[in-house]
């Protein structure tokens, strides 16, 4: 359309096989689709600039009237509005998933003896769920996944100060998950009261197959491998900053060779739709579910398992944005999965 630069040009066309100088092409197509004229407006805001149009058609040559035109000229008005503030709520959104991203590992540690993969999906509103992975003294490893409560730029900010915080707390006494979690949520309580977080914290040791493990309201592991599905046996406990003071044992696993420990948020769950006892038959039946060929890779378990779990959606890569929520799902959640292989 030949918008001019004031946004407010209209386009007439009142009878589009009379017309001298139509272009045949536009001929041709309202032949096709059985239109003889057509009126058009542009989509245009001074933020914005131009969005589209809004075009009216007519199945025989005709016009808008004066009174017709103005209603037209007020939908116009209203519609590109709309469209500009759903534009800047996109931008936004956009924004959220890169600054998200941006504060999450780069690139997992290589560690003798465990090979590692990731997965993130950003909510549409831009939550608050970490993972992440490290060296740790001793041919160690410590892996995290957690959420904090909220949405928006606020709970990407907090989640990267809690992850950097536990990363610290991990280096120092991360052979005690529990003391790595009592710490966090101190912190948490001294620096963001109104908030509350999930978290696991793994302390493993990839020569034994052993890892200790603490959670905080946060789901259980997943053990993928050829002689067993299950989730691990964790404590139950409150989410951070939920109690006065938290505390909750913690719990050894040893992972057979060749076995996948899959670490997830509850975003995984939620944004099935379904209750959450079906959600976690979901999961475990995806789990069950991985092709024996692919079992050798963290990465293509965690792809297959986010494939089964949520169909609707686009596939996962290596680090992927921000996925359209599918039917009857919760698309304000965010989406973590952390792999860890054991040779």
């Amino acid at each position: 359309l030949p918008y001019d630069t004031g946004g407010t040009a209209e386009l007439v066309h009142a009878d589009l096989f009379a017309e001298d100088g139509l272009d045949p092409r536009h001929r041709e197509v309202a032949a096709r689709l059985g239109y003889a004229a057509s009126y058009a407006l542009p989509l245009t805001t001074e933020s914005a600039g131009r969005l589209g149009a809004a075009v009216w058609l007519y199945d025989e040559p005709a016009e808008p009237d004066e009174r017709q035109r103005h209603l037209a000229g007020l939908y116009v008005r209203h519609a590109a509005e709309h469209l500009a503030r759903l534009v800047e709520v996109e931008r936004t959104r956009a924004r959220m998933a890169t600054l998200a991203e941006e504060l999450l590992p780069s690139r997992l540690p290589r560690v003798a003896g465990v090979q590692l993969a990731a997965r993130h999906r950003a909510g549409a509103r831009g939550g608050g769920d970490w993972y992440d992975a490290l060296p740790l003294p001793d041919a160690a490893l410590g892996l995290s996944v957690g959420s904090v409560t909220g949405s928006g730029p606020s709970a990407v900010a907090a989640m990267g100060r809690l992850r950097a915080s536990l990363r610290a707390y991990a280096v120092m006494e991360g052979e005690d998950p529990v003391a790595v979690l009592s710490d966090l949520e101190l912190l948490l309580r001294l620096t963001e009261p109104a908030r509350s977080a999930t978290a696991l914290f793994a302390y493993c040791e990839p020569a034994l197959r052993k890892i200790t493990l603490a959670g905080a309201g946060h789901s259980p592991p997943l053990l993928i491998g050829e002689r067993r599905t299950e989730f691990a046996e964790t404590s139950v406990s409150a989410p951070l900053g939920m109690l006065a003071c938290w505390e909750a044992p913690s719990v050894e696993i040893e992972a057979e060779a060749g076995e996948t420990v899959l670490l997830y948020t509850d975003g995984l769950l939620h944004r099935t739709g379904d209750p959450m006892d079906r959600a976690f038959a979901r999961l475990h039946a995806a789990a069950a579910s991985v092709p024996r060929a692919v079992r050798h890779d963290p990465g293509a378990v965690a792809d297959h398992v986010l494939r089964a779990v949520l169909p609707d959606e686009p596939e996962a890569g290596s680090r992927p944005g921000r996925a359209k929520p599918g039917p009857g799902d919760d698309g304000d959640e965010d989406v973590v999965l952390l792999a860890a292989r054991f040779d």
